[in-house]
């Protein structure tokens, strides 16, 4: 069987989702190439630090916002620009390749656009849950959106197993792996309040994908009522 070897190996994945990426893994390569010495001179050491102080969600902004009924531009953008930040490159290395895997099949399934709302409403719910419980805690990192899309494939993965007419449990198999895993490594090294956001996350995925799918909320309604 012949095969096109000049294919780009990005052809299957949504654009969207290649766009996410690309824009987190540039941000990552400026940053770790500034740290290095090699892009942007003595000054670019501190690329990362002042990325986090810039653009971070802070969950006391937040407060201070809706306290004195002010909302500049600058700090509503740390609702969105937060994912595109990591503390360190093995971070952003993890965070794109999950989110190729799941970008992609999320995109698939529900189509590029349904998966850039799961995205972004999973970025700004998680930081709005998050800065309602963790006040002086600077949330970065793509996870909160990951988790959202874990959401949605769990939620596409339930459907499946009931219309096979299959256990929908197994479903939720891979976010129950991911806690487990978060939890074995929180007590190993230590580690934030982020599971805050990343859980808000997957709850606000996995509810999206329940109006977003075609049918889906027909289909809950059906079940709902044959229990």
């Amino acid at each position: 069987m012949s095969s096109d070897h000049n294919a780009s190996p990005f052809n299957t994945i949504p654009p969207v989702t290649v766009a996410l990426v690309l824009l987190m893994a540039g941000t990552e390569l400026a940053f770790s190439l500034g740290a290095r010495g090699i892009l942007g001179g003595p000054g670019a050491i501190g690329w990362r630090v002042q990325g986090i102080e810039t653009y971070a969600f802070l969950g006391e902004i937040m407060h201070w916002m809706v306290e004195t009924g002010r909302y500049p531009a600058e700090h509503l953008l740390r609702f969105l620009s937060y994912p595109f930040l990591h503390g360190s490159f093995t971070a952003a290395l993890f965070a794109c390749v999950m989110l190729l895997a799941l970008g992609k099949i999320v995109g698939e399934a529900m189509g590029p656009l349904r998966m850039l709302a799961v995205f972004v409403t999973s970025t700004v719910l998680s930081a709005v849950i998050y800065g309602m419980l963790v006040r002086d805690v600077p949330l970065i990192g793509a996870f909160p959106p990951i988790y959202g899309l874990i959401g949605a494939f769990t939620y596409l993965l339930w459907l499946k197993l009931g219309q096979m007419g299959e256990a929908q449990i197994r479903a939720f198999t891979l976010i129950g792996v991911l806690l487990g895993l978060q939890l074995v490594f929180g007590l190993l090294f230590g580690g934030g309040p982020y599971w805050i956001a990343e859980i808000a996350g997957f709850v606000v995925g996995f509810g999206m994908s329940v109006v977003l799918v075609p049918g889906g909320f027909a289909r809950l309604l059906e079940r709902l009522r044959a229990r």
